[in-house]
């Protein structure tokens, strides 16, 4: 199951929160802040999905993920190189290198990153 691009944000600012009251969300995000009634509707629907829960404290919900951020992104990733990719890890590598613009530092970054995955296997 998949976050809309609200879902997301908030999502996001609970992340970086990792434990928040309605109040604390609202707080996160920059102006124009959402109405209170459409964060709250987006916290019923993440519930509903199961990205997050909450502990009761009298009238108020402590919210808290139930999926971690690295743990979505790389299914998100693993759908995109599906999905747009034929399933080619390496299509998938040289869209990205080729077409975002990577300075030659962060090309030899990558370069190192995948050459150091290769000696773990």
């Amino acid at each position: 199951m998949r976050l809309s691009k609200t879902e997301e944000e908030l999502m996001n600012h609970l992340w970086k929160l990792e434990t928040a009251f309605m109040k604390d969300l609202l707080e996160a995000y920059s102006e124009p802040k959402p109405a209170t009634t459409t964060v709250a509707t987006l916290l019923k629907r993440m519930t509903d999905k199961g990205f997050i829960s909450y502990s009761t404290f009298g009238k108020s919900r402590k919210y808290y993920p139930l999926v971690k951020k690295k743990d979505y992104f790389k299914k998100h990733v693993n759908g995109l190189i599906k999905h747009f990719f034929n399933d080619s890890a390496s299509q998938f590598a040289s869209f990205f290198t080729k077409e975002t613009n990577l300075s030659k530092s962060e090309l030899k970054e990558l370069k190192d990153l995948i050459d150091n995955e290769i000696k773990k296997k």
